[in-house]
């Protein structure tokens, strides 16, 4: 049978359950298991995908075209797994899945209540994991605090199910925080055991307690814990502030959650772990590494959670290509005001990602117009790649008039258009073009060096595309249309001859990308920004520089 590990979180926000989750996953796929993710979000929007990024951070789309939290991107990065449209489930799309059952008259007349219903609709959506992906182990996190009024629904759930599948086929894990007193210089314990007194006021016995904190534990407070919140000494796990995120397996399972997890389930079939690929990783990480300077022209900015997954996609391409990546943010509204240029000094590379929406866009112009006319490595994604198109076609036909009609829908120019099967939409909710599709690469080309392949899978999330009424126009000039749609219909992938490096997606690559193995256009981005960088250098330094082309194809 398939075992559950549950996760809750206590004292604050943003403990960090989702990394601690997706850590135990990568050591229980370390030793031979297979492994399911799920998260429970306790609002009422039906997914995050009409959210503010402001409000929400980054929509991690899945292979099956699902908009979800951005904890599935930890999950996938770190077990190097695919969520799916099950791995993700909010109150509202509970309630909306009862209610629906109500008008049909599914339940006969009868009164509809959390309990039963809302719970058993919980647990059906827990089950849904376990049945579709067949794996030994479910990881399932409940977003919030315990405490929480909203998500008493999925802590009563998570109650239940210890009924429903037996007490040894789940385990719960609150993971909880140890506020620092500065005056006193001391860590304090009060908070997680008013936290862990609360959920076990809902009926939830935590079977491990993760210690979050920013300073060194003392043996004494993880006694302390253990007494105070009848938990074992060895299940009172330690989780101090890690300064590479990707350490955190290791560090866990140097506590030994890991062999716990495994004694406590019983899974027999546990092999001994193997970390090595993971621990060369983080070697190589620590290794001294050159800084280079990469540039992301946003419009949310103010929060870097909103471009998670393209900050972590660099990062990975940084591992692999001997660097440490300095982020650069910058926000495509100052531009637009004149403001924000000299951040772009001693740049090597600039990275323009999606967005919606008019404000910040003509910025995000003005950044690919930068990296065109100074040769700067330039990569687009989504919106990226459209701004990188409406600013050639400004160029090429020497008019500030192209644009997308989502901007602008009078334009005589529209170089972006609505996709013709978004034309008689009203919902904006899961209705833009989702999940995954394959994109054919033209021999040759920048893209399909990056690839080595000729047909990829890449994961979409946009309503507008590129016009073909336009294509024989920019190519002539100098655009490369390298990945396109099978049938030739849609623009994936375009890019610039006369550049070292400039090409933008119509697709999300940052979602596939993982700190083992860097999405092939990141990388390939920045080889070419390495390139640059050391050509800076040896110039500098009256050495001859090493030329772009050279380093953008692989091996």
């Amino acid at each position: 049978m398939t075992k559950y590990i549950f996760f809750t979180g206590g004292v604050v926000s943003s403990v960090g359950k989702g990394v601690t989750a997706a850590a135990l996953g990568r050591l229980l796929k370390a030793r031979g298991l297979s492994v399911a993710v799920q998260k429970l979000d306790p609002y009422i929007n039906v997914d995050p995908g009409t959210m503010s990024p402001y409000q929400h951070g980054e929509v991690f789309v899945t292979e099956d075209g699902a908009e979800t939290d951005l904890d599935l991107g930890h999950y996938e990065r770190f077990i190097d797994i695919n969520a799916s449209q099950a791995s993700n489930v909010t109150t509202g799309r509970v309630y909306a899945e009862v209610i629906a059952r109500e008008r049909r008259g599914d339940y006969l007349g009868g009164t509809i209540q959390v309990i039963p219903h809302i719970t058993n609709e919980i647990k059906r959506n827990i089950r849904l994991v376990a049945e579709k992906s067949q794996a030994d182990v479910v990881l399932v996190e409940v977003g919030g605090t315990v405490g929480d009024i909203e998500s008493l629904p999925f802590m009563e759930a998570l109650r239940q199910m210890r009924s429903d599948v037996g007490r040894k086929n789940t385990l719960y894990v609150h993971v909880t925080f140890l506020p620092y007193i500065s005056a006193s210089r001391e860590l304090k314990t009060k908070p997680t055991q008013h936290s862990v007194r609360e959920l076990r006021g809902i009926g939830i016995h935590p079977d491990v307690i993760i210690a979050r904190a920013d300073h060194h534990i003392p043996k004494e407070h993880i006694k302390k814990i253990a007494l105070f919140c009848d938990v074992r000494k060895r299940a009172v796990i330690p989780a101090v502030t890690s300064d590479i995120l990707y350490n955190i397996p290791l560090l866990l399972e140097e506590t030994g959650l890991g062999d716990y997890v495994i004694d406590r389930l019983k899974l027999k079939k546990a092999n001994a772990p193997e970390l090595s690929d993971w621990q060369k990783m983080i070697a190589k990480i620590r290794s001294s590494k050159t800084k280079i300077r990469i540039g992301i022209v946003g419009k949310y900015v103010e929060l870097h959670d909103a471009y998670m997954s393209v900050r972590e996609a660099l990062y990975h391409a940084g591992i692999s290509n001997g660097r440490d990546v300095e982020v650069e943010w910058i926000h495509s509204g100052d531009l637009e005001k004149g403001k924000g240029w000299t951040q772009f000094e001693g740049l090597d590379g600039i990275v323009v990602p999606g967005g919606f929406g008019e404000r910040g866009v003509e910025g995000k112009i003005l950044a690919a117009r930068w990296a065109r006319e100074n040769k700067v490595p330039y990569l687009g994604l989504c919106l990226g790649m459209q701004v990188m198109c409406i600013e050639f076609a400004r160029h090429v036909l020497h008019s500030d008039e192209p644009n997308s009609t989502e901007f602008d829908s009078h334009t005589e120019h529209p170089v972006i258009s609505l996709m013709p099967d978004q034309h008689a939409l009203e919902d904006m909710g899961g209705t833009m073009r989702l999940g995954s599709y394959p994109c054919a690469l033209m021999p040759g080309s920048k893209a399909a060096a990056a690839y080595d392949a000729e047909l990829v899978q890449e994961r979409h999330r946009h309503r507008w595309e590129f016009n073909n009424s336009y294509r024989n126009e920019l190519e002539a000039a100098g655009m490369v249309f390298s990945g396109l749609s099978p049938d030739g219909r849609l623009v994936e992938i375009a890019e610039l001859k006369d550049h070292p490096f400039m090409l933008g997606s119509q697709f999300h690559p940052e979602f596939k990308s993982r700190p083992n193995r860097p999405h092939p256009l990141f990388d390939a981005f920045l080889r070419t920004a390495v390139a640059r960088q050391e050509g800076r250098l040896a110039a500098a330094n009256g050495t001859p520089p090493v030329e772009a082309e050279e380093v953008t194809a692989v091996s």
